[in-house]
Parts: C-alpha cells; sequence; structure tokens
C-alpha cells in the first residue's frame, strides 16, 4: 500500500513522528524535499524574447548556487503561457494543481495576470509578479502576491521629473501603445509633470500591432517633448519614422522604451533618446557586475541583456533571502509570503530595493540617455532616482482614493 501525505500538513504532525527513537530530531521531509517554483513566462508567440530573458536570469542564479537557495533544492518548472490570457490560466492550474507548485513568478503581461490573480489568490500560492498592471498592488492588492519589477507608472514618475526640471520642457505630448500598461504610463507622467507646471496638450494611442506611425507622428505639434512608451519592437519603428519626418523635440521613453536589449537594435536615430527604467546595464556597482559576469558565463558574451533577465535574477535573491529568515521552510505560505515581503537588500544588480505595504518594490529608477559608444547605440545613465515607490511622492491612503489611470484619467486640462 502507498500511503500519500499533504505535505502542508505533514509539518503539523505529532512530536513522536519528528523525533527519532534515540531521541534525536529528524529532519523534515518538508523541508528537505525539492521547493518547486513554477516560472509562468512566454516562449512562443511574440512575447516570447522578453519571457526567454526571464528565464536565462532566474536560470543564472539558480546554476551560481548549484540550484541550492537558502538551504533548500530548487525545482524550477518553467511554463510557457503563450503570451495570451488562456495559456497563463491553463499553465496556472497545471502548476498548482499538478505540480504542486510552492510559488510561482510571472506572469510576464498584465493581460495574463489578470486572469489569473484571482485564482492563485484563492490557492493562497505565493507569487512573485512581473506584470506592470498597477491595481494587482494597488486597489485589488491581495496579500499572497509581491510585485518585484514596477508598476506600469512607476519608471515614468521619475521620467516627468527629469523631464521638467532637468530638460526644462514644459509642453508634452504623450504617445502609447492603446491599452491597459500604456494608459498606466501617461498617467505615471502626465500627474507630476502637470503638478511641476508642465501641460500634456495631447495624448495619442496606437494599435499595439501598429506598422506605420506615420499617421500619428504628423499630429505632434506645439510641444517641446514626446513621451513615447511603446512596447515590443514598436520603439524601433516609431524611432525611425520620426526622425525621418524631422522632428527633433527629445524623446522621453518609460520602462519598455529603450531598455538595453532593444537598444541594440536602434541606429543613429535613437541618438538623444531619453528613457527611464529600474535596471541599467552599465550600472556601476559590484553585483551588477558580478551579475553580467555570471550571465556571459553560462549564456555567452553576446547574450542580450536588459531589464528581464535582471529582473529574475533579484527574484533570485529575494528568494534566498526569505527561505534564510524562515529557516529554509516554504510550507506554510503565509508565513512565507510575509518573510518575502520583509526582505530588504542593499547589494543587488537593481541597487537597493524593499517592498511597501501593498507588497510592490522599492527601487531605483534609472534615468538614461542613448547615445553612440564603441561604435554601437548605447545607454548611459544620467540620473539614479533611489527608493522610488508606486506611490512616488503621494500619500497612500489619498493615492488609492482616486481612480486608476485609464485612457480618459487623468484628462487633458483645456
Amino acid at each position: 500500500m502507498v500511503l500519500r501525505l499533504n505535505r502542508r500538513t505533514f509539518m503539523a504532525g505529532t512530536a513522536a513522528a519528528a523525533t527519532g527513537a534515540a531521541g534525536f530530531p529528524m529532519p523534515s521531509i518538508a523541508q528537505n524535499a525539492p521547493m518547486k517554483v513554477g516560472v509562468l513566462t512566454p516562449k512562443t508567440g511574440v512575447l516570447a524574447a522578453g519571457g526567454i530573458h526571464n528565464e536565462e536570469g532566474i536560470t543564472t542564479f539558480l546554476k551560481e548556487r548549484d540550484y541550492k537557495v537558502g538551504g533548500r533544492k530548487i525545482e524550477l518548472i518553467i511554463a510557457d503561457t503563450a503570451g495570451n490570457p488562456a495559456g497563463a490560466k491553463t499553465k496556472a492550474v497545471e502548476l498548482v494543481e499538478r505540480d504542486k507548485v510552492d510559488m510561482i513568478m510571472g506572469p510576464f503581461a498584465a493581460f495574463e495576470h489578470l486572469a489569473i490573480v484571482d485564482y492563485l489568490a484563492q490557492n493562497k500560492i505565493p507569487t512573485f509578479g512581473y506584470a506592470g498592471a498597477e491595481d494587482v498592488t494597488q486597489r485589488k492588492a491581495n496579500p499572497f502576491i509581491v510585485r518585484t519589477t514596477s508598476s506600469a507608472a512607476q519608471s515614468y514618475y521619475p521620467m516627468a521629473d527629469y523631464a521638467f526640471k532637468e530638460l526644462k520642457v514644459k509642453r508634452a505630448i504623450t504617445m502609447m501603445d492603446d491599452f491597459a500598461f500604456g494608459y498606466e504610463q501617461v498617467g505615471g507622467f502626465q500627474r507630476p509633470f502637470e503638478e511641476l507646471g508642465g501641460h500634456v496638450v495631447k495624448k495619442l494611442w496606437a494599435p499595439l500591432n501598429t506598422p506605420d506611425y506615420t499617421p500619428y507622428i504628423s499630429q505632434i505639434e506645439d510641444c517641446d517633448v514626446v513621451a513615447a512608451g511603446l512596447t515590443g519592437s514598436n520603439p524601433l519603428k516609431f524611432v525611425k519614422q520620426y526622425k525621418d519626418l524631422g522632428l527633433s523635440m527629445p524623446l522621453a521613453g518609460g520602462l519598455t522604451f529603450a531598455d538595453d536589449i532593444i537598444t541594440r537594435s536602434f541606429g543613429d536615430e535613437a541618438d538623444g533618446v531619453y528613457n527611464a527604467i529600474p535596471y541599467s546595464i552599465d550600472y556601476d556597482a559590484p553585483a551588477n557586475k558580478s551579475f553580467l559576469a555570471s550571465i556571459r558565463k553560462y549564456y555567452g558574451d553576446n547574450v542580450p541583456i536588459g531589464f528581464y533577465s535582471a529582473a529574475y535574477y533579484v527574484n533570485g535573491q529575494i528568494l534566498e533571502a526569505a527561505l534564510q529568515k524562515t529557516g529554509g521552510k516554504s510550507d506554510d505560505p503565509e508565513q512565507f509570503i510575509k518573510a518575502v515581503r520583509s526582505v530588504e537588500l542593499t547589494d543587488t544588480p537593481r541597487g537597493a530595493i524593499s517592498f511597501d505595504d501593498q507588497g510592490n518594490i522599492v527601487c531605483n529608477i534609472f534615468v538614461r540617455r542613448v547615445g553612440k559608444k564603441n561604435g554601437k547605440m548605447e545607454n548611459t545613465i544620467v540620473k539614479v532616482y533611489p527608493k522610488v515607490s508606486q506611490f512616488w511622492t503621494y500619500d497612500p491612503k489619498w493615492f488609492l482614493a482616486q481612480p486608476v489611470y485609464s485612457r480618459d484619467y487623468p484628462p487633458l486640462k483645456s
């Protein structure tokens, strides 16, 4: 007869079961068994490149430690969501109900996360969220989710501050993808920019799969900066067409506009593009240099490196710190996620990180400028904003009482 035990309740067994005949403590089966970590990420479909870089980041961290973290052997289970809500839901159910994972990292896109957030919370699955959807750690926050990357608006708060104070611009037009991530980025730029004295005079929205930005660029006039928060390969098309049509106002991008991976594909047209992001490959810190050397060791000198891989490498550091706090235990999801939320690290490739009361990361935001170095386009940090919160400088209670950023909120001022 095969005896099957529920590993989450086994730890509550009798003292006799936890003690050998000679009176010495027996090792906990739950603690000695591998910790199962599920990763929901796209490995096929239009988002596959970013998903693969996510996997490279966490795998690099685990390879450094021979897959043993905080006293526990880690079993990594990668699930391909294909970058769509249905795929994310199917794979989440498989990870939870078939593979019995202890925790999940991901998924990649906001529409994927929103499709499974309630399911993961109901099953008490500790989750390191990646997608930027604001309300995941704001008005609809739940105790089993932390966001280890950044909210959609989080990078644009410093970009707005830098644009107004350092670039000395006053009139802005925004150019974003026409879906929730774009709306929330605009909110992150518009609110502080206008509070400082600037004015957003027009908002332009383009479908995610726009082949030609000429009709939108032709509407850009009477401004002195363009806040462009496009995603995927869209920035490559947009910047080239923007410069080909003779526009010269500075471009102020968000976290997906000029990630170090995409910057490799820009030509001279990107010279002078500004962008704000929670990681920069040129960050001069020992932890970042160590990360870069390690990922190149495992994936080759030419591996594309940017925020996607750095974020998941830092996920490994957060996991390690949490397991150190729990003595290697992960069988109690409430205690484990409580430990995660209490993590504060100073030495990561992204700099110091911690979590706010809603479970969102507090981190550096790097404002960079694209320019040619060593014959290719690269980012150079021009300013670091430390300890940036998803609430920027606002009172969280006040902030959460406001509507979530949307296509029409904040509204344009006449």
